[in-house]
């Protein structure tokens, strides 16, 4: 995987947080995704949030699977401490790099793809250890890098590019998470940058577990068959000598609209969602009514945004608290306080005969 480098030349008049730096430090490498992508308006949702909350790069993990949100990670925070894992598998790097190291903040990118099919199991058992973590699904409903096939958030009569319908009912990541105890569940939708950037830093400002399913248009495979000027009516209709693809320019889906509204959303391939922002007034501490809103507005064909539920007094402890796991970081314990000797490991062993 090749990444472009950004020129570090900035304007000196840039704003600066409270260490000085311009949003321009928490900068990563150039985009490839595509123009238009939803994804890279998460990436500058992140930026904003990083900047805002004053965060040192030094202290920040960015992780990551497989897919187009995974190379996300390298997009942002260039000084922080980054680690792309294999399909789904995200959350168990996760589980180990925060076990050794409470003291920094993580951040975890998956898709769709990436975390409600191959790394379900793993995302699953990471909310039920309340990992100190947030964690961004960015959710287009296809498996972007390998050509649009669905994915597990796919909305029952969804078309492919090649014309498919999906017949299978979706898995929505919100309604899982509350199901499973998390204890920091929201919704946004990558063009609402006024209302993300807001959530992705109280998701990093929360102990334990939090979720943010973000909806972000793929801008790819939006030409489906039948169509004559759809890729696949184009190549088979000529003689070609190298299969390439151009993704054509798409502007940014950017919306905005108040607390308690319904926005419905042209997409880039004509299709629409409609988007509901949660009520000023609404309490985001009941699990079960949470839950229910989330259902109701489902079955009304729109999507709840916001801060969806919240564990406000702590209830469920968080992952170092269960694990009873030292204060200080793994490795600044001496080998003498990690070692449990011959004797102390018999005795570990022993337990497990």
């Amino acid at each position: 995987m090749t990444f472009i480098a950004k020129p570090k030349v900035s304007h000196p008049s840039l704003p600066r947080n409270a260490l000085g730096f311009t949003r321009r430090d928490y900068e990563g490498a150039l985009s490839t995704l595509c123009a238009g992508c939803g994804h890279d308006s998460i990436t500058a949702a992140i930026v904003e949030a990083c900047w805002g909350l004053s965060l040192e790069p030094q202290n920040l993990v960015k992780l990551s699977g497989i897919g187009c949100s995974s190379k996300t990670t390298a997009y942002f925070v260039s000084g922080g401490h980054g680690f792309n894992s294999v399909h789904g598998r995200m959350p168990s790097i996760a589980t180990g790099a925060n076990a050794a190291n409470r003291r920094l903040s993580y951040i975890g990118v998956s898709g769709d793809g990436d975390t409600l099919s191959i790394g379900l199991g793993q995302f699953c058992h990471a909310i039920r250890r309340n990992l100190d973590m947030l964690y961004l699904i960015e959710n287009n409903g296809v498996y972007g890098l390998t050509k649009g096939q669905f994915s597990a958030s796919a909305d029952i009569g969804t078309r492919a590019k090649k014309g498919d319908t999906n017949l299978q009912p979706p898995i929505d990541p919100v309604l899982l998470a509350l199901d499973l105890g998390a204890t920091f569940v929201a919704r946004g939708f990558s063009g609402d940058k006024r209302q993300l950037v807001p959530l992705i830093e109280a998701g990093l400002r929360h102990r334990g577990f939090a979720l943010i399913d973000v909806l972000s248009p793929c801008v790819t495979f939006n030409d489906h068959e039948g169509s004559t000027k759809s890729y696949a009516y184009t190549r088979e209709h000529h003689e070609r000598t190298v299969l390439a693809d151009f993704v054509p320019r798409e502007r940014e889906i950017t919306v905005e609209y108040e607390p308690g509204e319904a926005r419905e959303v042209a997409l880039h391939d004509g299709s629409r969602i409609v988007l509901r922002k949660l009520e000023t007034d609404y309490d985001p501490t009941d699990r079960a009514a949470a839950a229910a809103k989330v259902q109701q507005r489902m079955s009304e064909g729109e999507h709840l945004t916001g801060l969806i539920y919240l564990d406000a007094r702590g209830e469920r402890p968080e992952f170092h608290q269960v694990s009873a796991t030292p204060a200080e970081p793994l490795n600044s314990l001496p080998y003498e306080v990690l070692s449990p000797g011959s004797r102390g490991l018999a005795k570990i062993l022993e337990r497990y005969r």
